[in-house]
């Protein structure tokens, strides 16, 4: 059987790829840290399983839904957006996809015609390149000439007359780097001036650290925000990565085209985990605060630590998300391996830490490490990395 050639051109997501070979060594009875995934490690709260068990004894969930979801949601996801943002959005600019990650590539399948650029800043999460090849469109990876974070300048070197979309990504996926306000007013007015659509990928808005502000490109003025379709979802903030419940806003002719898509792909997020989403929006809100002050402790006390490992050098403190992204190219030097993938690979088979190397975020010599996990247990993780390299 031929495959298309669009799947052909498809990189397998090396996050998951490293996780699965770390539960493959976990099954075979190996003691395997798993710093490699991207989720909470926490539970969704008990509240939200509460109510959604609530719905199914109603009988609540056993029927299709409107295929942008239910309106009761799309009206408390608009309210909410409105409350924090300033905005003015209606149920009608909002539409519920299965995941954030199905909404950006529901927006990229809308949006995009072959031939057509987008500018995804480096470094970058895996699955945005992949997303825009499937459309027939062509990802243009801009790296930072100075820190991991991109400017105007930057932008405008990689830019053509068939560049139409960017994607911002704050607090950012591997960094934990968050763009100040100022340097999002920049980038926006500069895209907006070349009617370059971005799409605002704030996911991780919520896990912000050590007083940093977090800014949002739709707490900008008209000009830019008019420019910016919002991607976000309940994943990081609620613990509900395996809910799947994600959203996109913006304006309502893009929503309606949304709508289409979904109606011929998944013709509706699961109810059951609607009802789930409406619970936690509409429930008590101090579980995202706790959760933030916890991953807030463990970067402060892991930092200085991760930053000792002998050839590691973490470029820039993170400011939210829960990843570390050092840099090991002194490691690599120091332990003979040539690549970060092969260093990562080596890690986890001798030492029993999966990583993810950074060749899946364009940066070949630095690795991506969670601590969404025990705080004891990746205090172990950095002792064997240590172990590792001095071996």
């Amino acid at each position: 059987m031929k495959l298309s050639k669009r799947i052909q051109a498809v990189t397998p997501s090396a996050t998951m790829a490293l996780s699965s070979r770390a539960k493959e060594l976990a099954m075979q009875g190996k003691d395997v840290i798993n710093l490699s995934i991207g989720e909470p490690d926490f539970n969704t709260q008990s509240f939200i399983g509460q109510a959604t068990i609530k719905a199914i004894s109603e009988n609540l969930t056993d029927s299709y839904t409107p295929a942008g979801g239910l309106p009761e949601l799309k009206q408390k996801i608009a309210e909410r957006i409105n409350s924090e943002h300033k905005t003015n959005f209606s149920s009608q600019n909002i539409a519920v996809t299965t995941g954030a990650k199905y909404a950006l590539y529901a927006l990229a399948q809308v949006l995009l015609n072959p031939g057509d650029e987008v500018l995804i800043p480096l470094p970058y999460w895996v699955s945005y390149g992949e997303q825009v090849k499937l459309a027939g469109a062509k990802p243009i990876f801009v790296k930072p000439e100075k820190g991991l974070k991109v400017t105007p300048a930057d932008l405008q070197k990689y830019t053509h007359n068939s560049t139409k979309m960017l994607i911002i990504n704050s607090p950012n996926n591997p960094s934990g780097q968050v763009y100040t306000k100022a340097e999002l007013v920049a980038i926006g007015k500069w895209a907006a001036e070349r009617q370059i659509t971005i799409i605002a990928d704030d996911i991780y808005g919520k896990l912000i650290y050590n007083q940093t502000q977090f800014t949002s490109l739709l707490d900008l003025d008209e000009e830019i925000r008019k420019n910016v379709v919002l991607v976000d979802g309940l994943s990081k903030t609620y613990a509900m990565t395996g809910w799947r419940v994600g959203y996109v806003a913006g304006d309502s002719n893009l929503i309606t085209a949304l709508n289409s898509l979904l109606s011929h792909s998944t013709s509706n997020l699961s109810a059951v985990s609607q009802y789930a989403a409406l619970a936690a929006l509409t429930g008590e809100q101090a579980c995202v605060e706790n959760m933030r002050q916890e991953y807030e402790n463990r970067l402060n006390i892991l930092a200085p630590l991760l930053d000792g490992v002998e050839g590691f050098k973490l470029i820039e403190k993170p400011q939210g998300a829960f990843y570390f992204f050092p840099d090991i190219s002194e490691a690599l030097k120091l332990t003979g391996y040539k690549t970060a993938n092969d260093f990562a690979l080596a890690l986890l088979e001798k030492e029993g830490v999966a990583t993810v190397p950074g060749e899946a975020f364009g940066y070949p010599e630095h690795l991506r490490i969670s601590y969404a996990a025990d705080l004891d247990r990746i205090k172990e993780a950095i002792n064997r990395m240590n172990k590792f390299v001095n071996k």
